[in-house]
């Protein structure tokens, strides 16, 4: 019969002790390069949103200064423009009236043959027309307005009249039922008038 062992005291039953995890230099290296350039990237985007954030906040601020300077340009063209267009009426204007006499002086006639041709024309069938001019001019007028009568084809009778009163280039053409006249002076003022109808009021708009 076997006999049974002896209990020995040398025995040890604490818990054995773990052994402590340990990792070779390079890993080690390795783990820490790559936690660096997590963090690097990570600062990176960070910094560059930010960066973006503020460009875009800059951006915008810069297209509203833009803005106001192109609506402050725009009004101040606006204004220019207004400015041009008054002082180009009122240089012709006064181009206009500085030419006028001179031309009626070269070609007292002009007006007064234009006018009774349109008249003549609508006037055929009338049974007379009367032309008033300026007694300076009733010789030169009449030998015209007779020549410009027969060539339209008028058939009725044609009465010339020397007026004093009457402006060189100015005359007054009638028949049985109407009139038509050829006044500068009052020409001349109502286009002044008008003139400074328009100035005036460009100046109110751009006040």
């Amino acid at each position: 019969m076997n006999e049974p062992a002896k209990y020995l005291f040398d025995s040890d039953f604490a818990p054995a002790a773990k052994a402590a995890t340990t990792i070779a230099l390079t890993e080690h290296k390795t783990i820490v390069a790559e936690a660096e350039t997590r963090g690097y990237r990570n600062g990176f985007q960070a910094a560059e949103a930010e960066m973006k954030a503020e460009t875009a906040r800059r951006l915008a601020i810069a297209l509203e200064q833009v803005g106001l300077m192109m609506e402050l340009m725009a009004q101040g063209l606006k204004e220019i423009d207004m400015r041009l267009e008054t002082e180009a009426v009122e240089v012709a204007h006064a181009v206009a009236t500085k030419l006028a006499p001179a031309l009626i002086a070269r070609e007292p006639l002009a007006e007064i043959e234009a006018l009774a041709t349109a008249c003549f024309r609508q006037l055929l069938k009338s049974p007379h027309v009367v032309v008033r001019v300026s007694d300076k001019l009733y010789d030169a007028a009449r030998a015209k307005l007779e020549e410009i009568a027969q060539q339209t084809g008028f058939e009725g009778r044609l009465v010339m009249l020397a007026e004093p009163e009457i402006a060189e280039g100015d005359c007054r053409i009638e028949w049985a039922d109407g009139g038509v006249t050829r006044d500068r002076a009052a020409a001349e003022a109502l286009i002044a008038e008008t003139v400074n109808r328009f100035v005036t009021a460009r100046h109110h708009t751009a006040d």
